[in-house]
């Protein structure tokens, strides 16, 4: 018997049960679409996790209390002191301090509730900020404990629309300062918005809120960045009287980070998730695969009288087979192809929802992810179709046509 007839007879066989074809593969539809979906969207974070991370100097590494990562441990580990030591360390180009001000920011009737940060002009060379207008903050502002303050850019637009802000006063809390900058947009960062702080000097916001020890520092590498990090664990355990010979983060009162410690541990987490995520989805394949199995069932019963016919005018017992194994197959790459599309068209759609929220994401599109679903929804009709064509070519031709 030909091939070709064969496709030909798998191809009738679906069609004449239409809806029953489809209700079949929804299983399938439903398995395939959902490791699309869930491939695509853990991809899509990770690459605007990752671009955003790019989107910093490769050298940066900030260092933070362990405060910050363990509820109830002291945000007090990181002093001014401390500051001035790691900036003395030769393979560092440049540190700012920071301290976290949380006060409303008021301009005429218009009041917002920013980040406010009190740090030196090093902060943004450390993250690649540029100027959009008037100037950043300088040494001279740090020294003398100027009320002054640089706004973020969407900050400039909340607080004065389209009128010039430098050298307007605004309200940090109860005390003044003139606004003397303005930054270009930089987006968002490691989902926050870097468009809505406040900066003022180092020094006011100490004197304002009377906090002496730091948030955090941000600072940029000269060279290997890991030798870089290597140099402030040392200073900062032997200034902290720690005693960590075996390098145990929970040991550490701090944390010294970089950007690309970040973009692998975004990575790690993120694979980790769309693996898990996606084999709950792969479940559904299997559930797909038995209503096949079933379906198929149903249909040598139905179709008895035909297998008989067919043996008795010559088809053998693997062209009988190869007919039900190929409209299993069919129907399993069919609802795959249908769950591909559905899938991607959703994953476009979350990436689309979640760029309105925290800045683009850009819609990734797994090809291996792709091509494992198409091999998941071969491999699928191919196991649960055996068995129902397996008992349809072992059916005897005369007993076949006698049946009722």
């Amino acid at each position: 018997m030909l091939l070709s007839d064969t496709l030909a007879t798998a191809y009738r066989a679906i069609s004449t049960h239409r809806m029953r074809s489809l209700l079949t593969m929804l299983g399938i539809i439903i398995g395939v679409g959902s490791v699309v979906l869930m491939v695509s969207v853990g991809r899509s974070f990770e690459r605007y996790v990752l671009d955003q991370i790019e989107a910093f100097s490769s050298n940066l590494i900030e260092i933070y209390p362990t405060g910050f990562e363990k509820f109830g441990r002291t945000l007090d580990s990181l002093t001014y002191s401390d500051y001035e030591a790691v900036s003395r360390l030769s393979t560092v180009e440049s540190v700012a301090p920071a301290i976290f001000v949380t006060e409303k920011v008021q301009y005429g009737t218009e009041e917002i509730s920013p980040f406010i940060f009190g740090t030196s002009s090093n902060f943004f060379h450390n993250y690649g900020q540029k100027l959009a207008s008037g100037r950043l903050l300088t040494e001279a502002d740090e020294k003398s404990a100027r009320s002054v303050a640089v706004l973020a850019h969407q900050t400039a637009i909340d607080l004065f629309g389209q009128r010039d802000p430098i050298g307007e006063s605004i309200r940090v809390g109860s005390r003044s300062y003139t606004v003397v900058g303005v930054l270009e947009s930089l987006g968002s960062a490691l989902m926050q918005d870097m468009d809505t702080p406040v900066y003022i000097p180092f020094t006011t916001a100490r004197a304002a809120t009377g906090q002496k020890e730091l948030s955090y520092m941000s600072m940029k590498s000269k060279g290997d960045i890991d030798l870089t990090i290597a140099d402030i664990n040392s200073l900062l355990r032997q200034r902290h009287g720690i005693v960590n010979p075996d390098g145990d983060p929970d040991k550490d009162d701090f944390r010294a980070r970089s950007a690309e410690q970040a973009a692998e541990i975004v990575g790690q987490v993120t694979l980790g998730l769309t693996v898990f995520i996606g084999l709950i989805a792969g479940v559904s394949l299997v559930v797909g695969g038995i209503g096949i199995m079933n379906i198929m069932l149903v249909s040598v019963t139905e179709r008895t009288k035909e297998i008989g016919l067919r043996k008795a005018v010559g088809a053998r017992k693997h062209d009988i087979l190869l007919q039900f194994l190929l409209e299993s197959v069919t129907l399993t790459l069919l609802g795959g192809i249908i769950g591909i599309v559905g899938g991607a068209a959703l994953g476009m759609l979350v990436a689309a929802v979640a760029s309105k929220f925290i800045g683009t994401v850009p819609f990734v599109l797994s090809i291996p992810a792709l091509i494992a679903a198409i091999l998941m929804a071969l491999v699928t009709g191919l196991v649960f179709g055996i068995y129902p064509a397996k008992k349809a070519a072992e059916l005897s031709p005369m007993a076949a046509i006698r049946w009722n």
